[in-house]
């Protein structure tokens, strides 16, 4: 057997065993179990997910199709235990249903804003912060009017002055 055939023959067997893991995820989307039905080594099944994008693509395809049956079988399973009047089935229901019996966050609180003015210091780090950010201009050059330095992001009034002004 040549080369050229015997890879043939292993793409032939991977592509069978990538469809039948396909099959069976769409029936059970649980990996290992998949695998272990296939003969196929989990980590060989992360390898081919991740080494083709088709594979990839048709392994989340077909594990959101077994998430739906699986989500269909078990609610007919739980609707099956209300029609039984099994409590805590009606009650995980109404939870999950209605905003009536919904699980419910009270929040409380006591906030105390304390107004205390900036600092030189930190008022001068905030103009640089919004300079940079391109909020303020920056105004401390030479005024070619007056000859006056200005501080960085304020007019000759010394009010704040915005990149939009």
């Amino acid at each position: 057997m040549n080369n050229e055939n015997f890879e043939n023959t292993i793409n032939l067997r991977q592509g069978k065993d990538k469809e039948f893991l396909l099959e069976y995820l769409k029936k059970m989307p649980i990996v290992e179990t998949a695998c272990a039905r296939a003969g196929v080594g989990r980590s060989t099944f992360y390898r081919w997910r991740k080494e083709d994008k088709e594979f990839a693509k048709a392994v989340f395809e077909a594990m959101a199709e077994g998430e739906g049956l699986i989500t269909d079988l078990s609610e007919n399973q739980l609707i099956s235990l209300i029609k039984d009047r099994n409590f805590q089935a009606i009650q995980l229901w109404l939870k999950h249903h209605h905003k009536k019996y919904a699980e419910k966050l009270d929040i409380t609180a006591n906030i105390n804003i304390k107004e205390e003015p900036l600092t030189d210091e930190q008022k001068e780090l905030v103009e640089k912060a919004l300079i940079q950010a391109g909020i303020l201009l920056n105004t401390n050059q030479q005024n070619h009017d007056t000859g006056n330095q200005q501080p960085a992001g304020r007019d000759n009034s010394g009010n704040i002055k915005t990149a939009s002004q």
